[in-house]
């Protein structure tokens, strides 16, 4: 990409209110905007991202993947039209000022897709649950059986060429949307790479590591997604 990039975020959140204001503030100003998509939230979310200088969309299907459509379907109906759009979480868990250099091979290396990974020795101790890496580890050891995948993590801070998101079609509503991308990312044969990314234990309890509900379904779903392709 040789002009500047219009460069939009989407943070998926729920019950954010202590993190999201701290997200906001640290995200670098190359963004030209920031969506938070308020997933049903019942705190001050909202009114924190509003008063953080965010655009606030309310999607109340709850669900990671219906929060990232919400923001799709705001952006679709925009009349200018971003070049990359960046997915982060709203619990504080990832650096935002590491924003730069998740979208640099993009700018630089005309690369497609870039995922964040939450390498070990830049995570802090307790940050990741033994199920979540156990599950990264089983989603990319079969991705790599199965599409000869590079990929060691399913990191929800990524960035993405805004064409080849729509090019996507993605559909998940819940926990198997980062699967989805990466799956349909390798299945359309984009470019991508993975830049290492810090990792900190996040504010509040992670509505899907946190509880045991959740992680069977996360599993379910991303082990879903990978056998579905394995078969197309």
């Amino acid at each position: 990409m040789k002009k500047t990039p219009i460069i939009k975020v989407i943070i998926p959140a729920y019950n954010e209110a202590d993190s999201i204001a701290k997200v906001i503030a640290e995200i670098p100003n190359i963004v030209d905007e920031v969506i938070v998509v308020s997933n049903n939230s019942t705190d001050d979310t909202e009114k924190n991202a509003s008063a953080a200088g965010a655009t606030v969309l309310q999607e109340n299907r709850k669900g990671y993947g219906y929060a990232c459509l919400k923001g799709m379907e705001y952006i679709a109906n925009q009349n200018s039209t971003p070049d990359i759009i960046v997915f982060l979480d709203g619990d504080y868990s990832d650096y935002p000022s590491e924003l730069t250099n998740i979208v640099a091979p993009i700018q630089q290396n005309n690369i497609d897709m870039v995922i964040g990974a939450r390498v070990k020795k830049w995570r802090e101790d307790g940050s990741m649950t033994l199920p979540q890496i156990f599950g990264n580890w089983l989603a990319t050891t079969l991705m790599r059986l199965f599409f000869g995948a590079k990929f060691t993590d399913l990191g929800p801070f990524r960035a993405i060429k805004y064409e080849k998101l729509l090019k996507l079609n993605m559909q998940d509503k819940t926990y198997g949307w980062t699967v989805e991308m990466q799956l349909k990312a390798i299945k359309q044969d984009f470019s991508y790479v993975e830049v290492p990314v810090h990792y900190k234990n996040r504010i509040g309890v992670s509505k899907v590591s946190g509880t045991l509900k959740g992680a069977i379904f996360a599993g379910v779903k991303i082990l879903g997604w990978i056998f579905k392709y394995s078969f197309k």
